[in-house]
């Protein structure tokens, strides 16, 4: 869990306190209006606010929506990530004074105490121990494979997000370039003025929808380091336990 915080501070950090406390330093400041009118800097939530008006809320609220599934996904992804964790050499010491103590059942006692994949693998082999060393180690990595595809679980969709937030936003970019074409030929004028609305939508909305893009892709990474790290430890744990049955001359 300390991993988990720790990215979610990071993220805190760069979408909410850095910029918070930007408009907090540059409170009080004033700007100029053409007029010559001092006028106050707007806060950093009015801004937000204003861009998403601006952007167009029909898709800045598909790119939003994108966003909060996206992240509701990765986040109960690393949750179970973090409590599917094991240190495996504990475990396997466990397993072990198990066997030498009480046998194979104190040990199966042992591993439905214990959460995790790697526990899981463990009591699927100790359940094959009494038909040989190959079907041990078959029910291993065929169990072991379910336990990757349940790790697995939700990133197709987390994926789909990262390729529909940009494609929202070149949506909105396509929309909003239709916008100031219609503006130039109702104006007959292409003035900055006539395009400007137009051209300020398409760059919201494609910057929106990068945005949200470059945000989910860093937790899916993250999210594929944490499976590789965890298989891994899985594949190391299972040659440990085909070992200690060895050890142990529990299987036939």
């Amino acid at each position: 869990m300390k991993n988990l915080f720790t990215l979610l501070s990071l993220l805190f950090i760069m979408l909410v306190a850095v910029p918070a406390a930007v408009s907090a330093q540059d409170k009080g400041s004033t700007t100029e209006q053409a007029d010559g009118t001092p006028v106050k800097d707007v806060p950093f939530q009015q801004q937000i606010k204003k861009i998403f008006i601006d952007g167009g809320y029909i898709f800045m609220s598909l790119v939003l929506i994108t966003l909060i599934l996206g992240l509701a996904l990765c986040i109960e992804r690393i949750i179970y990530l973090n409590m599917a964790q094991t240190n495996t050499d504990k475990l396997l010491e466990k397993v072990e004074d198990a066997l030498t103590s009480g046998g194979v059942d104190a040990a199966k006692e042992l591993l439905r105490n214990t959460k995790g994949p790697v526990a899981s693998i463990f009591y699927q082999g100790l359940e094959r121990s009494g038909e040989g060393l190959a079907m041990v180690e078959k029910s291993v990595v065929n169990y072991g494979s379910v336990q990757v595809g349940q790790m697995e679980k939700g990133l197709s969709w987390i994926a789909l997000f990262i390729a529909l937030a940009p494609m929202l936003g070149f949506m909105g970019t396509v929309l909003g370039m239709i916008e100031a074409f219609e503006a130039i030929a109702k104006a007959n004028n292409i003035s900055p003025t006539v395009v400007a609305n137009g051209i300020k939508v398409a760059l919201i909305t494609t910057v929106s929808g990068l945005f949200v893009a470059i945000v989910l892709q860093i937790f899916y990474n993250y999210i594929l380091s944490k499976i590789d790290s965890i298989t891994n430890d899985m594949d190391s744990a299972s040659i440990g336990l085909v070992d200690l049955l060895s050890k142990h001359k529990l299987t036939n």
